[in-house]
């Protein structure tokens, strides 16, 4: 008898039992059900809180807080330059339904009991989401390029400003050159990024010149300039003036050219190779070997096309234009240039 009743209670227990579960695990999936537009707590969105929002709470809080932050201008700061891309010309797209959605999600991973336990509890997800913002990569890089145009420039090596009294140095100068790429990733980065992260502090990377100013002299070892109009040859070395000769330089008609030239040749005791022109009469095209006859007088300096840098006996002709196109010296100065000069040396005539 009483082994009978013990079946009956455990059946009667059981089915309490079964009863029971079966309206808590209903009520726990209506209760669930019904959070299925909620944000859990602890859930926030590029640092804004939406936990406890509904959806349409959790979007105009989205709204308010981060997508105004998110569509203000990125700046850029590089080289002394300043850039601002607008939402509009980055293409920024903020999607508020797709970050909304997503809070709703992270609250909802894991399982059901766990989620009810939480949520009964007052638990706390405690994640954080990026935003949801995408950009056009073909409107970034046009902006990048155009920073890029604004900021590079090549590097300058010194150079000499040719003049007949002075020789002064034009400075070198370092270029600089954006690097495309990363400035890419940084702007790509900004825009998903609300505040002070939508300034860009970029570097740029520094070329150096080939030939710096310091350097300059040593390869201008030598200079010689030819002024016509004051009939004066002036030697400079390292870029200062050395000495000055009085010259006699091309008659009209035959002047002696102006340009840069340099020091083609050097022949001590030079044969005369007379010039094919009417101005030389008989003696046209001949060779005069050094002598009296030779006006080419202990050194020559060949310098352009025939034209070059030459001794003379005929000394009353210096401090005037006298020659076929040739500049004359006296001969003791021709010999004395002669010795500081090599081939290449520089020769500027105005």
């Amino acid at each position: 008898m009483f082994g009978l009743i013990d079946k009956r209670s455990a059946r009667i227990a059981a089915y309490c039992t079964a009863s029971v579960l079966v309206v808590l695990t209903a009520s726990a999936f209506a209760y669930d059900s019904s959070r299925n537009d909620h944000v859990a707590d602890g859930v926030r969105v590029a640092g804004v809180d939406v936990g406890g929002l509904g959806r349409a709470d959790a979007e105009a809080k989205l709204r308010h807080d981060l997508v105004r932050r998110l569509e203000r201008p990125v700046r850029v700061v590089i080289a002394g330059h300043r850039f601002r891309l607008t939402p509009e010309g980055a293409g920024l797209v903020v999607d508020v339904g797709a970050m909304a959605q997503d809070a709703i999600d992270r609250g909802r991973s894991g399982g059901l009991p766990a989620r009810v336990w939480r949520d009964v509890t007052g638990g706390h997800v405690d994640a954080e989401l990026a935003a949801d913002v995408s950009h056009s990569g073909s409107a970034v890089r046009r902006f990048v390029r155009r920073v890029a145009r604004s900021v590079d420039r090549p590097a300058r090596d010194a150079s000499v400003k040719f003049q007949t009294a002075s020789l002064p140095a034009v400075p070198s100068e370092t270029g600089l050159r954006v690097r495309r790429g990363r400035l890419l990733r940084q702007v790509e980065a900004a825009l998903a990024l609300p505040g002070a992260g939508r300034t860009v502090r970029a570097k740029v990377r520094v070329i150096q010149p080939k030939l710096t100013t310091n350097e300059l002299a040593r390869k201008y070892p030598a200079v010689i300039t030819v002024d016509r109009p004051a009939f004066k040859l002036r030697f400079f070395k390292r870029l200062r003036l050395a000495k000055t000769y009085p010259i006699a330089v091309g008659r009209i008609g035959l002047e002696t050219p102006a340009g840069l030239y340099h020091v083609q040749s050097k022949v001590v005791n030079p044969s005369w190779h007379v010039p094919d022109s009417a101005w030389a009469g008989d003696l046209a095209g001949k060779v005069i070997p050094p002598g009296p006859d030779d006006p080419l007088k202990a050194r020559w300096m060949g310098i352009f096309d025939g034209a070059g840098i030459h001794g003379t006996d005929a000394i009353g002709s210096l401090g005037s234009a006298a020659s076929h196109g040739c500049i004359r010296m006296s001969i003791p100065d021709v010999e004395e240039l002669y010795d500081k000069v090599e081939l290449q040396t520089p020769v500027f005539i105005q």
